[in-house]
């Protein structure tokens, strides 16, 4: 059972809510934090200055050093205090004693907290959070000096930690507020936007387009017919392999996707449907001499029609690989050349028993039966496999036939292989080689092709040479591409199979002209039957 799909709505609502969930809480994070740093820098920084101004205040001074001017510290303190929003100013002297206090019952009576000791043993102004008789505070402390540089006192003035944390509690709300706030509208935009693309995309999840897309596009390219579509506007929209294959036969290299039908296919009449709104089946076309059969039909998506169809295969291509294909048509030429050669040799033995002429009769026929002999020892005895065997000896008589002296030496014994599809493909390869060079020395003097067969580690080794006039660099340069051919029309296929053949072996083919003649060089893999061997 397929694992259960996610919806669009949910996918896009989730991740909006995702993205703005995360982008909240780190803004907040970010905001608190920086706000709470930035104020206590602040604080600190108020209450340092305010310490320090404290300090050296002549009423503080005076007060400490003046017993009767000690009641106007309490008093200006508490002024201070509130100007400016203070905890608390507390003034001590140097036993730690309270001379002010927001609390004046506490004045007089030793400072709480523990962390006065530094200012008044060492005179050094430092900032510090303890916990005091108003509770938990930022302290800042400076020393206290006289008009003589002697220490005589600190001061100490505090700040309440809850106000800070009120502070960053209340923007910690704000934020929060906002951030909801922002979350109810990314997810109402995120469902709108979801039922926008889905009324778009007529009710389809990504996940239904993805399969349809992959469906199509695997349809479009493994069919052999080739498929052209066009859309309203008369412009290619598709076009597969296999007609891209049928287009570049005809010269039309690039891809045609996103041109005019007119411009690229003339006479394909998609338009026609497109107006029409009618089929047009089995319909022969032209497409710069290659010929194709062709369907036409309206491509029609909600009782409307939204574009043109066409399917076609190339009908010259059709006929040649019907014969071509497997090496079916050479194993047959070579099975007849066998049968014509037979046939002539027995109309000339009934006419050597006709005139009675029977001592011509008895060398001839001990000359076809050495010249036989002699053929089957070499070819049957060293090609295992009779197909294969079959095809040589069916050339040879081929060669006679045409007054070709092809000579076949074979290096060793050839064993036989399991599969019949390799020996069909080692056919194609062989017969249209020996072909290609009968018809280059056909009218020539030395009417000779040499070829060598060789096996060794599992590798077959074959070799055809004629002594013609060899090929041109403009020939060598197109000679395996489909349908090109030096010898007319509707040939041209020859080499190209061979190629195929070879490359779908998985060897490799090598060719060479000479000063008299061009050799051919093939190598490919030939896995045996150790048991035939």
């Amino acid at each position: 059972m397929g694992k259960k799909k996610t919806r669009l709505s949910v996918l896009i609502t989730t991740l909006v809510c995702l993205v703005v969930i995360i982008v909240l809480i780190t803004n907040d994070l970010l905001i608190n934090y920086a706000t709470g740093e930035r104020l206590k820098e602040n604080i600190e920084e108020k209450a340092v200055i305010i310490s320090r101004t404290m300090a050296k205040s002549e009423w503080v001074i005076n007060g400490l050093q003046n017993k009767d001017e000690e009641k106007y510290i309490q008093e200006y303190t508490n002024e201070i205090s509130r100007s400016t929003d203070l905890t608390f100013i507390v003034v001590m002297d140097m036993n730690g004693i309270r001379k002010s206090h927001p609390n004046s019952e506490l004045i007089g009576k030793p400072f709480v907290g523990g962390d006065e000791d530094t200012v008044l043993e060492q005179g050094i102004e430092h900032i510090s959070i303890s916990v005091g008789t108003l509770g938990d505070s930022l302290r800042a402390f400076s020393p206290i000096f006289n008009g003589d540089g002697e220490q005589i006192g600190a001061v100490s003035v505090g700040i309440s930690l809850q106000e800070i944390n009120d502070v960053i509690y209340n923007n910690h709300i704000s934020n929060l507020i906002s951030s909801i706030v922002g979350l109810i509208i990314g997810i109402l935009g995120a469902w709108f936007i979801a039922r926008y693309i889905k009324r778009i995309l007529f009710g389809l999840e990504p996940f239904q387009i993805a399969k349809m897309l992959k469906e199509r596009s695997a349809t479009l390219e493994s069919a052999r017919e080739g498929i052209i579509t066009i859309d309203t506007d008369h412009k290619i929209t598709i076009v597969n392999k296999a007609a891209m294959k049928v287009f570049e036969k005809a010269g039309i290299t690039e891809s045609p996707v996103g041109k005019s039908v007119e411009q690229v296919l003339p006479h394909s009449h998609l338009e026609e449907i497109l107006e029409s709104k009618q089929p047009a089946m089995d319909v022969e076309q032209k497409i710069n001499g290659v010929t194709i059969l062709a369907n036409r039909m309206p491509i029609v998506v909600n009782d409307e029609v939204v574009g043109a169809i066409s399917t076609f295969r190339d009908l010259t291509e059709l006929k040649q690989l019907a014969k071509q294909l497997s090496g079916v048509k050479l194993y047959a030429e070579a099975l007849r050349a066998q049968s014509h050669e037979f046939m002539n040799k027995l109309h000339v033995i009934n006419g050597m028993v006709t005139t009675k002429s029977y001592d011509e009769l008895d060398d001839y026929i001990k000359q076809i039966v050495n010249q036989r002999n002699e053929e089957l020892n070499h070819v049957v005895k060293n090609v295992k496999d009779s197909i294969l065997a079959g095809f040589l000896l069916g050339k040879l008589s081929d060669a006679r036939e045409r007054d070709v002296n092809l000579q076949i030496d074979i290096a060793e014994e050839i064993p036989a292989v399991p599969d019949n599809q390799v020996v069909h493909k080692l056919i194609t390869v062989i017969g249209n080689l020996i072909d290609n060079a009968i018809d280059a020395i056909i009218s020539k003097e030395n009417r000779t092709i040499d070829m060598y067969v060789s096996y060794k580690n599992d590798w077959l080794y074959i070799g055809i040479q004629d002594y013609g006039v060899g090929i041109d660099e403009n020939t060598q340069q197109q000679m395996f591409q489909k349908g090109y051919s030096t010898k007319g029309n509707n040939r041209g296929y020859g080499l190209y199979l061979v190629k195929q053949s070879v490359e779908a072996l998985g060897g490799s083919l090598r060719f060479e002209t000479l000063e008299a003649g061009t050799i051919f060089e093939v190598e490919v893999p030939y896995k045996i039957r150790r048991d035939i061997r």
